[in-house]
């Protein structure tokens, strides 16, 4: 048997993007029907989806609710966050 070399991606290279996460943090503010109502109309989750992210933030104080690269993840950042929910792209 031959072994070959594998050389790795490196994700640094020009052209590729880094992949980050919208991060959605737990407030005593907000009602989980808001916090639902607005993952699914900002991040386009579907109903079940919107409804877990939004009980693992309440139950774990974090959930990250979408990955991508930062040009993506911009605009979804400033819309929750003029809707008043806490967000930070990790």
């Amino acid at each position: 048997m031959t072994k070959e070399k594998i050389n790795p991606v490196n994700l640094s290279d020009e052209g590729l993007e880094q992949l980050r996460e919208l991060v959605l943090f737990n407030d005593d503010v907000n009602t989980f029907e808001f916090v639902i109502e607005s993952l699914i109309e900002v991040c386009k989750h579907q109903p079940e989806q919107a409804e877990q992210c939004a009980l693992v933030a309440h139950f774990k104080g974090r959930c990250g609710v979408r990955q991508g690269d930062i040009q993506s993840l911009r605009p979804l950042n400033t819309e929750m966050s003029k809707r008043g929910l806490t967000v930070t792209i990790e």
